[in-house]
C-alpha cells in the first residue's frame, strides 16, 4: 500500500467511489462480519449494495464464508454499513492494506466499529458454541498495519491501547446479551497469522499468556480503528476448541458449520445490540 500522501489520495479515492454508489448520509457504526457470520447482512432493510471489487483500495476476499460486499442500510432505527467479508494477512495482503478499508470507513464519517469473528477456544472453559465479548487482545503475528511512515493527520505515530475495547460498547453488548437471552462470555483474543490452525504446543502456550481465544483476524482492523480515532468493539464466535483440547482434526469446514448452527443466537444479539445504539 501506497504511504504519506499517497495513502492520503487512496482513501479520498475509496470514500470518493462509496459517495457515488451510495449520495446519502454514511452510517456513525460499521460492522465487520466473520467466517460464516455473513448471513447478518441480510438482515439490513432498504440495503444499497456495493462490491469490494468497485472500491479503490478495498482487497477482494479469497476465502470461503466471506462475501465481499459492503452493504449500507439500517437494522431496526439504526443506520449500518457492513462488510459482508474481511481480508485476512494470510491471503497475501500487505498488513497496511488492512488498514486502508478502515480508514475510509472513518473519512466517509463512521465513529464505531464492531468486529466479529470466528476463533479457537483455548480451555474447556470455551466450547464450541460460546460468544465471546472481547475485553482485550494480544497481538501474537508479529505484524502491524500501521508499520511504515505515519500519516499524522489520520492518527500519531504512537497511541494508546489501554482502552482498545471501548468499555460503553463493551457493557452494551453485555445488555444486548441480558435482555436478549443470549449466554455470553468475555475474555481475551489472541491473533496469530495462520492460515493452519495452531499445534496442541502452541495452544498451550497461548493459554498460558492469558488468552481465551485465537484467530486470525480482527487485531489489525482494531489497530487501525483506534488509531484513527474510532471506537471499537468486538465479539468472538468459538467453533472449536483448539488443538489436543478435542478429538478430531481442525477445519475451515468446521469452522462454518458451528457458526451457522450458532448464528441464530448472533443474530439475536447483535440485531438488540444496534436496536439500543444511538446515532
Amino acid at each position: 500500500m501506497a504511504k504519506g500522501a499517497d495513502q492520503a489520495q487512496e482513501i479520498a479515492r475509496g470514500a470518493a467511489a462509496i459517495r457515488k454508489a451510495y449520495p446519502g448520509a454514511f452510517p456513525k457504526t460499521a460492522l465487520i462480519l466473520g467466517s460464516g457470520l455473513g448471513a447478518f447482512a441480510d438482515k439490513l432493510q432498504n440495503a444499497a449494495d456495493i462490491s469490494y471489487g468497485d472500491i479503490p483500495g478495498f482487497p477482494v476476499p479469497g476465502v470461503a464464508g466471506h462475501a465481499g460486499r459492503l452493504r449500507i442500510g439500517t437494522v431496526g432505527q439504526t443506520a449500518l454499513a457492513c462488510l459482508q467479508g474481511r481480508f485476512h494477512a494470510y491471503e497475501g495482503h500487505a498488513p497496511a492494506a488492512l488498514a486502508l478499508p478502515i480508514r475510509i470507513l472513518k473519512a466517509l464519517g463512521a465513529e464505531r466499529l464492531i468486529l466479529t469473528n470466528a476463533a479457537g477456544g483455548l480451555s474447556h472453559e470455551f466450547p464450541a458454541g460460546t460468544l465471546m465479548i472481547v475485553e482485550d487482545h494480544i497481538n501474537f503475528s508479529g505484524q502491524n498495519p500501521l508499520i511504515g511512515p505515519n500519516d499524522d493527520s489520520i492518527g500519531p505515530r504512537f497511541f494508546d491501547m489501554t482502552d482498545a475495547y471501548d468499555a460503553g460498547l463493551r457493557a452494551g453488548l453485555q445488555a444486548a446479551a441480558d435482555k436478549s437471552g443470549v449466554a455470553v462470555k468475555t475474555g481475551v483474543y489472541i491473533y496469530c497469522l495462520g492460515p493452519n490452525f495452531e499445534t496442541q504446543a502452541e495452544v498451550r502456550m497461548l493459554a498460558g499468556l492469558g488468552a481465551d481465544a485465537v484467530g486470525m483476524s480482527t487485531v489489525p482492523e482494531c489497530l487501525a480503528a483506534v488509531h484513527c480515532g474510532m471506537k471499537v468493539a468486538a465479539l468472538s464466535l468459538i467453533t472449536n476448541l483448539g488443538a489436543g483440547l478435542a478429538p478430531g482434526a481442525l477445519s475451515h469446514d468446521e469452522t462454518l458449520s458451528e457458526a451457522s448452527k450458532a448464528y441464530a443466537q448472533v443474530e439475536r444479539l447483535l440485531v438488540t445490540f444496534f436496536a439500543a445504539l444511538e446515532g
